[in-house]
């Protein structure tokens, strides 16, 4: 049995920018991961690129937008604007390192259980006891792959090394939003044909946000390759079922119509989300996102926190690295108060504008 203080689950963006966080204040915590560090970017098909530009901006107020620290840019240690999955896990690696944060890689939480001391957590090297704990396993590890019946015959994104593995000369990719138009564009950059079924047509929402609407770079690059005519958009359908048959796979929309593709189809249709491991601990908001109080602790279980993509109050969304970074320093600041530790070394963070605490000045139409 192991006893700390703080631990925290997940060692990608989430997990060591909040770290950091931590270690200014002087906080005992211990980062858990059960692979390696920014172990989600080592999965990314190798062709995908983060859709906002990394930028060595610190120089002039300005924090590089994929920094997890105000003090860090992933643009000028990697000297790379668009950066690869790998390319991340390698930034984080070196923050780790820089920070000298206590990590400790291939250990699996399977469980949390609440008790009067704080929490009990079962995972592969056995029980982990410690008063607080930071949920940061993030998403990309674990895919939506029960939308519809037969979602489990088609290939979700998150499964792809390379698009240069797959070598069909058509497909259907299901799902419109960053990740299907992303499968979209790289196949037909490939050579392939390829038709993009979605609900919402995402692709026509035009919104400031681009947690709703696509980004600019992912718009530039789809008007691109639409000028090449591989690309089919159809939008207001809704996929009820794929069937396997002799020569391919047979897709159902709601509209009666049947899509017909020989190689599995592609599966862009987002993440459960590692919160649904501690489902329990949490009470639900009608959109599937856990409730959390102004400091991003769980509603309903003392001292479990959340950070990452995940997080969620009323319509704002912080699905983006820029977004939920404004959110470290909020959750090691209620924990730090907790410890009566001082808690001054945060300013750094709302100076750098990486700080965000009053949730009333976070505009809808940009979520942040």
């Amino acid at each position: 049995m192991q006893t700390y203080p703080i631990v925290v689950v997940g060692a990608g963006a989430a997990g060591v920018g909040v770290g950091v966080a931590l270690k200014r204040i002087g906080a005992p915590f211990v980062i858990v991961e059960r692979g390696e560090i920014g172990e989600s970017f080592r999965r990314w098909p190798a062709e995908m690129r983060f859709i906002t530009p990394s930028f060595n901006s610190n120089g002039f107020g300005l924090v590089d937008l994929n920094a997890i620290t105000p003090d860090t840019s992933p643009a000028y240690t990697l000297h790379k604007e668009r950066l690869s999955g790998a390319d991340y896990a390698r930034y984080l690696n070196a923050v780790a390192r820089y920070f000298e944060l206590p990590i400790q890689t291939g250990i699996d939480v399977r469980s949390i259980q609440k008790d009067q001391a704080g929490f009990v957590m079962q995972t592969s090297i056995g029980q982990i006891h410690t008063r607080f704990v930071i949920w940061a396993a993030g998403e990309f590890q674990y895919p939506r792959l029960n939308s519809f019946r037969g979602a489990e015959l088609c290939l979700h994104n998150s499964r792809v090394r390379s698009w240069r593995d797959l070598a069909d000369e058509e497909y259907v990719v299901i799902g419109g939003y960053e990740s299907g138009i992303d499968a979209a564009v790289q196949l037909s950059n490939l050579g392939a044909r390829v038709r993009v079924l979605d609900e919402r047509a995402s692709w026509d929402v035009d919104d400031s946000d681009p947690s709703i609407s696509l980004s600019p770079f992912t718009k530039q690059r789809l008007r691109r390759a639409l000028r090449d005519k591989r690309i089919e958009l159809i939008g207001g359908v809704r996929v009820i079922e794929v069937t396997q048959y002799n020569h391919g796979y047979a897709i159902r929309t709601d509209d009666g119509d049947w899509h017909a593709v020989t190689a599995p189809p592609i599966l862009a249709t987002g993440f459960v989300g590692s919160t649904s491991l501690i489902a329990d601990l949490f009470e639900w908001r009608a959109d599937g996102y856990p409730m959390l109080n102004d400091e991003d602790e769980s509603t309903c279980t003392t001292n479990l926190f959340l950070v990452g993509p995940s997080v969620r109050h009323d319509r704002h969304i912080f699905c983006f690295i820029y977004k939920f970074r404004q959110r470290f320093a909020v959750v090691a600041r209620a924990i730090g108060q907790r410890l009566g530790l001082d808690v001054q070394p945060l300013a750094f963070y709302r100076q750098a504008g990486m700080f965000l605490d009053d949730l009333s000045c976070c505009g809808a139409a940009c979520a942040c």
